[in-house]
């Protein structure tokens, strides 16, 4: 009676790797490389186990009030006073509640699902630049969770792939350093979100953007969302290893319940549509046209607004809390480099001093900064732009001039070119000088490390500048190199003629082994002539 063939053994994680990876050559070229997979576990591990203890439950701590987070906002984010406050107690109403049913969880399972509550999800409106992110990402600083940030665009233009939205979950596991625990208290940002708005005037958004509202949503109320990604190839893999050797492999999942989900977005339209109901309702409500959205129109906008807008009704009612962040004027800018804790102006300081340069800001200058960055219309970004413009020649030519200090005042501000020339021109003068030192200080070392003495004239000296500025060198090395055989041959003229002083001029700069050569044939010949002056 024949016998069945033994099954093929699995094949090792090389010859996994070998033929995978040239499957993909094949298919995709050379674009695609395949990374190394995680080596089975001994044989022993192939025993029978035991069971897994169960891990400790996670105890989430939050003891903040509204007006904490609110005080710790201030430090760091200028202006938009009643997005903090908004943000303060929805952030608050969240985690205690999450705290709470965390705790309930474990005492009573039962009427802990029975529990209803609403999440704080919080949709933010407001132009570029005002500290949206920013907000978002002091709140989870503080309070310790994981942040994740992505722009909506990233999954309406490269087409609706679902993995790719749950990725954001799974990215909060890598931000906790693979703590569960900690990353189901996480906070979501999505900017850019009125970007997927599927309204008929915003072509080539209606398929991608109705999908990712309707995964984003499943996401924002409650889902369980596999760790591993079905299109890892990698994690698949390594689920593949762990059924070889154990017979079944490990299924984790990160639940959505306490994931606080934050979405923003300019809103362009928005606004003249809001102001264009506003108008036809309430005769004599601004006749001007309506530049940004502030509090006072955000405050008419309805969920039909958003509907209209191109968001599906499901999808914006999962974001109760909305707030607006106001536009920022130069006054805001000047606030922010002054008084903010993240200011540039830090950032700056410590650029130049890596170069040895101490920068400091009159508030006249800044002033002038302020209002240069408002005119770039990109709010807090603006400011960016203009440092950069007016500061990336200072970095370039003053690095190792030798001018320690930089006072920023208006008339650098207004004629940086102007203030650059002169400022080189002083270095260049203040950069010689310490080089005449250095050189007059070689001498005297040279003096007290042999007893001999050695002076450069002034026209030696200025060549010595000269050389030190051309060849790049220090004036320590620069002499050292000049005059590295003049012990010996300075000492055997002492012994000849019992001469130890020596004037050097600027040809013995240029030609120092001549010159040495004729001081060394006068002190036997003494009749010839010398370089070098009595």
């Amino acid at each position: 009676m024949e016998q069945n063939p033994p099954p093929p053994t699995f094949p090792s994680p090389e010859e996994l790797k070998t033929k995978i990876s040239e499957f993909m050559k094949q298919n995709f070229g050379d674009h695609v490389s395949v990374a190394a997979f995680p080596a089975p576990e001994p044989a022993e591990a192939e025993t029978e186990e035991k069971p897994e203890p169960a891990a400790k439950a996670h105890d989430f701590e939050f003891n903040f009030l509204p007006r904490d987070i609110k005080a710790h906002l201030d430090r760091f984010v200028i202006k938009q006073d009643e997005a903090k406050k908004v943000l303060s107690i929805a952030v608050c109403d969240h985690y205690n509640h999450a705290k709470y049913l965390d705790q309930l969880e474990r005492d009573n399972p039962k009427a802990a699902d029975q529990l209803e509550y609403a999440k704080q999800n919080v949709i933010l409106v407001g132009p570029t630049g005002v500290g949206k992110t920013y907000l978002i990402k002091h709140i989870a600083d503080l309070i310790k969770v994981p942040f994740v940030k992505a722009d909506a665009t990233k999954f309406s233009e490269t087409g609706y792939v679902g993995g790719d939205v749950e990725d954001l979950v799974r990215e909060l596991v890598h931000k906790a350093n693979g703590d569960l625990n900690l990353a189901q208290f996480g906070i979501i940002y999505i900017d850019e979100i009125d970007k997927i708005a599927s309204a008929g005037n915003l072509i080539g958004r209606d398929v991608s953007g109705r999908g990712v509202q309707t995964t984003l949503l499943k996401l924002m109320e409650e889902t369980e969302v596999p760790v591993r990604s079905m299109n890892d190839l990698q994690a698949q893999l390594q689920a593949a290893f762990e059924f070889q050797r154990k017979g079944k492999a490990k299924r984790e999942t990160i639940n959505t319940r306490h994931i606080l989900f934050v979405v923003s977005g300019a809103f362009e339209k928005l606004k003249e549509q809001v102001a264009r109901r506003v108008r036809q309702g309430q005769i004599g409500f601004r006749a001007d046209p309506v530049q940004v959205m502030d509090n006072e129109l955000f405050q008419h906008v309805t969920t039909q607004d958003f509907v209209e807008y191109g968001f599906e009704p499901e999808f914006i009612g999962r974001l109760p809390v909305r707030v607006v962040c106001l536009d920022l004027d130069a006054e805001d800018l000047f606030k922010i480099m002054k008084f903010s804790e993240g200011s540039l102006l830090r950032q700056y300081e410590r650029a130049f001093r890596a170069y040895g340069i101490e920068i400091s800001f009159d508030d006249e200058a800044l002033r002038l900064i302020a209002e240069a960055a408002a005119s770039e219309k990109t709010g807090a970004r603006g400011l960016l732009t203009v440092f950069e413009k007016l500061f990336r020649d200072y970095k370039y030519h003053l690095a190792g001039s030798g001018l320690s200090q930089l006072r920023v005042t208006a008339e650098l501000v207004r004629e940086p070119k102007r203030v650059l020339d002169r400022l080189m021109a002083e270095g260049e003068k203040h950069e010689a000088r310490m080089l005449e030192d250095a050189a007059r200080q070689w001498a005297a070392a040279f003096a007290k490390a042999h007893g001999i003495e050695i002076v450069f004239d002034d026209a030696a000296v200025r060549r010595l500048v000269e050389r030190a500025h051309s060849e790049r060198m220090t004036m320590t090395d620069l002499c050292a190199h000049l005059f590295k055989d003049y012990q010996f041959g300075l000492n055997l003229v002492k012994k000849n003629t019992g001469r130890s002083n020596f004037v050097l001029g600027a040809d013995a700069v240029d030609g120092p082994d001549r010159c040495l050569s004729e001081l060394v044939v006068q002190s036997y010949y003494p009749g010839s002539p010398s370089m070098a002056k009595p």
